[in-house]
């Protein structure tokens, strides 16, 4: 199945539809580019552009590209080695940045803001060494513009792309619908228009969606509103991987079963191969990887916008890469390490929301996913201990969270110290009250001393990091938080602001 956002990608920046005034800077940055030589940061919502652009901007002007994306490793030496060495070549007409504008080469770095971890080690500041000295036209890509570093904003020009008006996507599904053969009723394209709220690229993938096998595209047709997520997971694996017929079908299947999209990702791979051939896994697996790197951007920059593109793989890919339906019946079996019923997700997801006061979307969305980075595999365990406190976890829900499997001793003791903390800090913070009722209870007397205790204890200043009042519990899971974003990645460092921790979820 033909990607339309590679299909319809424009060839020219004058095929842009939208930010016309970005597209012109883009340009007269160019145009003038042996005036000034600086790199240029294209900045905006995913979806809107920026990348075509780039790409456009390299045929107009006849450069030949090289690109390193977010798949790519990105380290120091990755970069020095690719992009480095694009970025000082001499131009096919001779010398290094002469006169021959169209011997160029433009050198593309795909979400600069996410270049972090282990993986990019060294990498951050090998892109400011490489925008300072290239001899080469140099566009760096980002969703967020202050998540770059200050060298490297202050180093490089910016232009801001803004989200895409619903009256500049219209044109552009008309044109695919035309050029597709299909015929369209106007208020269907305006539908998918206004649902992707300024995302281009969303609406043209939804637009595929919606098409695939029609030859009238109608409004009944169009399922990119609001879905009812009613469908349970082993009917989803009957459909994706035996049933459908479409990959229309499958997509708006991931859209109606209550499931992530890297955990459909998991059930798919761990069940796939019970009925897919050698040649259909293969094809499968292919979109399995691609939806493994939309999941990949999701975690690096939190923008849980990029989930639709790796639920269009894990669904409508991996259901096209099958030749035909498949009969009988299958037992599907339930991932390792996966979470041992179906109510545990919204049991975590209900407690990290009335814990921070939070909606259980948000907490779902917003604060599970930076818990479960944080805690993963249950390292570091004292942060792991901490959450687990806080929450009042159980072994299930630890499981959920960390990764790690329910039944292992290391989650088992975990869940024990998380039990011994909270008694702790109850006795600790209770000033006095439970020995008063100890003493009553041997001696027959009434504790007033504990009572006494309490009263001169009690300051209002509970944290919230510590279900008990315990003002140091905060400060710990704090630090545990700052030391494991520092050691994920040690260019974050000079930008943390030693505020992580779970502190900052409650």
């Amino acid at each position: 199945m033909t990607d339309w956002t590679e299909t319809y990608r424009p060839s020219s920046l004058s095929e842009l539809r939208g930010n016309d005034k970005a597209v012109k800077g883009v340009r007269e940055w160019a145009d003038t580019w042996d005036d000034h030589r600086e790199a240029l940061v294209l900045h905006g919502s995913p979806g809107v552009g920026k990348t075509s652009a780039a790409h456009a901007l390299a045929a107009d002007k006849g450069w030949e590209t090289v690109e390193l994306n977010a798949s790519d490793q990105r380290t120091a030496d990755v970069i020095e080695r690719y992009a480095g060495r694009a970025a000082n070549n001499a131009t096919l007409g001779g010398s290094a940045g002469g006169d021959d504008t169209g011997g160029r080469q433009l050198v593309i770095l795909d979400e600069a803001d996410n270049i972090h971890g282990n993986y990019d080690r060294g990498g951050k500041s090998a892109v400011t060494s490489l925008v300072k000295s290239a001899g080469q036209p140099v566009i760096l890509i980002a969703n967020e513009y202050y998540e770059m570093s200050r060298g490297l904003r202050n180093a490089t020009q910016d232009i801001e792309f803004r989200d895409v008006g619903a009256r500049s996507i219209v044109p552009v599904l008309r044109d695919i619908c035309r050029k597709e053969g299909i015929e369209f009723d106007a208020d269907a394209l305006e539908r998918i228009a206004e649902r992707n709220a300024g995302d281009l690229r969303g609406a043209v993938n939804d637009l595929q969606a919606v098409a695939d096998g029609k030859d009238h595209l109608m409004l009944e047709d169009v399922v990119t509103g609001d879905r009812d997520r009613s469908m349970g997971v082993f009917p989803f694996l009957d459909l994706v991987l035996k049933e459908s017929t479409s990959a229309q079908e499958a997509l708006q299947s991931s859209y109606e079963v209550d499931e992530t999209p890297d955990d459909l990702t998991t059930w798919i791979e761990d069940n796939m191969l019970k009925v897919y051939d050698t040649e259909e896994a293969v094809r499968a697996y292919d979109h399995l990887a691609d939806a493994d790197v939309w999941l990949g951007r999701v975690w690096a920059s939190q923008n849980y916008s990029y989930w639709r593109y790796a639920g269009d793989n894990l669904s409508a890919g991996v259901a096209a890469a099958r030749d035909g339906t498949k009969g009988g019946w299958t037992r599907w079996g339930r991932p390792q390490f996966y979470h041992s019923t179906s109510d545990t997700s919204d049991e975590v997801v209900r407690a990290i929301a009335e814990r921070g006061g939070f909606s259980m979307d948000t907490a779902r969305r917003a604060v599970l996913p930076y818990l479960q980075a944080m805690t993963h595999h249950c390292k570091p365990r004292a942060l792991t201990v901490e959450m687990a406190a806080a929450y009042e976890f159980e072994a299930e829900h630890v499981s959920f969270v960390t990764g790690s499997g329910e039944t292992t001793n290391k989650v088992e003791s975990i869940v024990e110290d998380a039990e011994d903390l909270r008694a702790e800090r109850m006795e600790e913070h209770s000033g006095g009250a439970f020995a008063g009722v100890a003493l009553s209870a041997e001696t027959g007397e009434h504790g007033d001393a504990g009572s006494d205790d309490a009263g001169d204890s009690e300051d209002g200043q509970t944290s919230l990091a510590d279900p008990d009042g315990s003002a140091e519990s905060g400060e710990s899971a704090g630090d545990a938080g700052h030391d494991a974003v520092r050691d994920a990645d040690p260019d974050a460092a000079e930008d943390d602001d030693g505020q992580s921790g779970l502190s900052d979820f409650m």
